[in-house]
């Protein structure tokens, strides 16, 4: 088992439009590995996509990266990154740098579907660099889609919360499953129709609205 306590999970769901509507900035980011475990496997892509509540910010981010093993045959076949693809691309140290400066500080606030499993995989990367671990809070849009929908939840139907699965019940747009850069963007659209269709269980998101407006009159 991984670590969880060098994660930090954001977990006070009905303050997740507050933490929206009060400009802060965002990163949604997703990661395709060589296998499901961090202490073993290593990254192959990862993508993300930087945004507050008043739209994008910059250009997504997307790095395939070279792993220093093969990629299995099950997982070219499940994401379409072959051998090849990766033969050229950059080397985990300096995907994790690119990546790290693309969120620039630890007030940028992270999404992720199933969030942990990323995460782990970053740290381990960052670990292997030079000792460090991602400070940043992190929402987990797999556990905040549980609460936000109870009525899915109830359903108890296998596969119900696979960020693909909820994509294609709200419509979403997919356009390369199981590839970060197009995941990661999945990621923050999804965090997007939580937050509306959650709007009357959220606390003082209101009063956050005001303080950025009235901060943008200065």
């Amino acid at each position: 088992m991984e670590d969880r306590a060098a994660i930090h999970l954001y977990t006070k769901f009905n303050n997740v439009a507050k933490e929206y509507y009060s400009g802060r900035t965002f990163v949604a980011f997703d990661t395709e590995t060589t296998g499901l475990k961090a202490s073993q496997d290593f990254m192959m892509e990862i993508g993300a996509v930087k945004f507050n509540c008043d739209g994008l910010i910059g250009e997504p981010f997307n790095m395939l990266i070279k792993p220093p093993v093969p990629v299995p045959p099950m997982l070219t076949e499940l994401t379409h990154i072959t051998n090849q693809m990766l033969e050229n691309c950059p080397a985990e140290d300096v995907a994790v740098k690119a990546f790290m400066e693309y969120i620039e500080n630890k007030d940028t606030m992270l999404i992720a579907h199933n969030a942990p499993f990323d995460l782990y995989f970053i740290n381990a990367a960052l670990d292997r660099l030079d000792g460090s671990s991602l400070g940043n809070l992190c929402i987990d849009t797999l556990p905040l889609s549980r609460w936000a929908y109870p009525s899915l939840q109830a359903m108890n139907i296998k596969g119900t919360f696979k960020l693909q699965s909820l994509a294609e019940r709200f419509s979403i747009k997919v356009t390369a499953a199981h590839r970060a850069h197009d995941d990661a963007r999945v990621c923050m659209e999804l965090l997007k129709k939580i937050i509306q269709d959650t709007l009357p269980l959220q606390k003082d998101y209101k009063k956050a609205i005001e303080e950025k407006n009235q901060l943008s009159l200065f």
